[in-house]
Formats: C-alpha cells, structure tokens, sequence
C-alpha cells in the first residue's frame, strides 16, 4: 500500500517529481553563475547597471523573501504579489513575500517565512526551506535581500494583507521557460536610459530584483539539465 498523504496532498504526477528534484538538485549544489543568465538592469550597450552590492561605508538593513514552490494540477506553482500603494518603496511592482529581518528571526529563513504568513497567510508547517539564493543589494529600500526557497507539500490558500499586498496571483513554474514570456523594453528614469527585461506574466511586467532572483533559479536548474 502506498503510504498516507496528509490531508490536501495529491499524489505526484511524473512532472511534478521531475520539477521537485530538479529543484532540490538545483539548491543542493554551487554554481558559478553568469550575469548572461540573469535578467537584470543593463545600460543600453548591454553593460550591467544593477549594483550587487551596497556602496563603501553604506550598512544595508538585512531582509528576506520567499520563494515557494507548491504542487497544484499535477505541477509545481508559485505565489507572486502584487504590493500595496499604501508601502513606501515599490508600490505596484509584482514581488514575492518578504520584508525586512526582526530581531526574534531564525535568520533568513524565519524573516522568508514569517513574511509569507502575514503577507498572505501561507502556513508554513508543511513547507520546507530548501535554501538560498544568491544575496544581493536593494538601493530604494538600502537592504540587502537573500532569497529563500521553499517547498510546500499542499496548495496554499492566499490571503493577501490589503496593507501590503494589492493582489495575489500564481503561475506554473514551466511557464517561466517559456522565452516567449522573456521581454525587455528601454525605460528612461531621469537622464538615463536602460534595458529593463522582464517575465511577462498575467499582464504584468515582472522586472528588477523578483526578475533577478526567479532567473537565477531557472538558471540553476537549467545547470541541472531541466528546461
């Protein structure tokens, strides 16, 4: 007999258990990583705008984001957020879960997971953090943001915060493969002119750190040999 899943767990189709070890496969080994595989700022000779890290004697505020990977229609999902015109820095922008570290955090992985439940009620018993992501430096809001991937063993009922979250809206992780969706437009903020690329997702334009950290996990797993 086959062993009994908790209460909301479907049994795992072939692609859902091919998506869960790529993943796990992904965040278990190092890579080296190329800014080529990454969707990020670039000036328009194709330079790299994005800074990674915070300028000398500029001390970030440490913060963290969940990535969550969730089983739904026999494959793996992701939650993504819309935030609130009531914050102060990145209203409107699509982002994922997350905030800045208190002090009683279990470190990155506490900040990710406690932000998750207040921003959109995931309960976080059933999800397993798998890892970090590559940390790295958010000049509007002077923090430096580690990315924290999870995997959940149920479908999360989301319930977005009107405080922080304006909508709340999930995507198959396979559609982030799809090139179709890779877009890039020439955006001028002030005098300067850049390439922003972007996931484009269920009309809008997913861009700056969330495109930045989804990318660097499609890349791992591509590293992996899953596309």
């Amino acid at each position: 007999m086959s062993p009994e899943l908790p209460q909301g767990v479907a049994p795992a189709t072939p692609l859902l258990t091919m998506q869960r070890e790529a993943v796990r496969q992904a965040m278990n080994r190092s890579f080296a990583l190329t800014v080529d595989e990454l969707l990020i700022l670039r000036d328009l000779d194709g330079q790299p705008m994005r800074p990674m890290q915070p300028p000398p004697g500029v001390t970030p505020r440490d913060s963290a984001a969940l990535l969550l990977l969730y089983p739904s229609e026999g494959e793996l999902w992701l939650p993504l957020t819309v935030r609130s015109a009531r914050l102060t820095t990145h209203r409107g922008e699509v982002s994922l879960p997350g905030g800045r570290t208190d002090p009683q955090d279990d470190g990155p992985i506490g900040t990710a997971l406690r932000e998750a439940w207040e921003e959109l009620g995931i309960k976080t018993s059933y999800v397993e953090p798998l890892g970090t992501l590559t940390p790295f430096y958010i000049p509007p809001s002077n923090s430096r943001l580690t990315p924290v991937v999870g995997l959940s063993l149920v479908e999360p009922d989301l319930n977005p915060n009107p405080d922080e979250v304006e909508a709340a809206f999930s995507v198959p992780l396979r559609c982030l493969f799809d090139p179709a969706i890779i877009q890039e437009e020439i955006w001028e903020r002030g005098a300067v002119r850049m390439r922003v690329p972007f996931f484009a997702l269920e009309g809008y334009k997913v861009w700056g750190a969330t495109a930045l950290l989804l990318s660097e996990l499609l890349a791992r797993m591509r590293r992996v040999g899953f596309s």
